[in-house]
C-alpha cells in the first residue's frame, strides 16, 4: 500500500516506514502532522475519487529540519561591466510516515 501525498507545493510518494523531505513545516520535532492524499493505491487498486480521498489520512512524525543543496545564481551583462552574485539554500522537513489509513 502506497499513497502520493500533497506537501506544500509538492507531491511525494509514501509507504508506511519511509522517511521522506517535504516543504518546511512550522512543527516541533516529534510531533505528528497529517498530509493531504491525492492518490491511494491499495493491492493494486487504484483510489483517486475526492469523495473516498476525504476519509483518507496520511500520518507522519517530524524528525528534524535540513537544508538542500546550494544554488549559485549568477547575472551577467556583456560590456556593462554589471555582476551580481545570489545563493540560496532550501529549508526542508525531514518526516517519517507512520500510518496511511484508506
Amino acid at each position: 500500500m502506497y499513497a502520493i501525498v500533497r506537501a506544500g507545493s509538492r507531491q511525494h510518494k509514501v509507504e508506511v516506514g519511509s522517511i521522506v523531505n517535504i516543504d518546511d513545516l512550522t512543527q516541533e520535532v516529534g510531533a505528528t502532522v497529517e498530509l493531504p492524499v491525492v492518490m491511494l493505491v491499495d493491492d493494486g487498486q487504484l483510489t483517486a475519487e475526492a469523495s473516498a480521498l476525504a476519509k483518507a489520512k496520511v500520518s507522519a512524525e517530524v524528525l528534524g529540519e535540513v537544508k538542500g543543496p546550494k544554488i549559485r545564481i549568477l547575472k551577467f551583462k556583456n560590456k556593462s561591466g554589471y555582476r551580481k552574485r545570489q545563493g540560496h539554500r532550501q529549508r526542508y522537513t525531514t518526516v517519517r510516515i507512520t500510518g496511511i489509513a484508506a
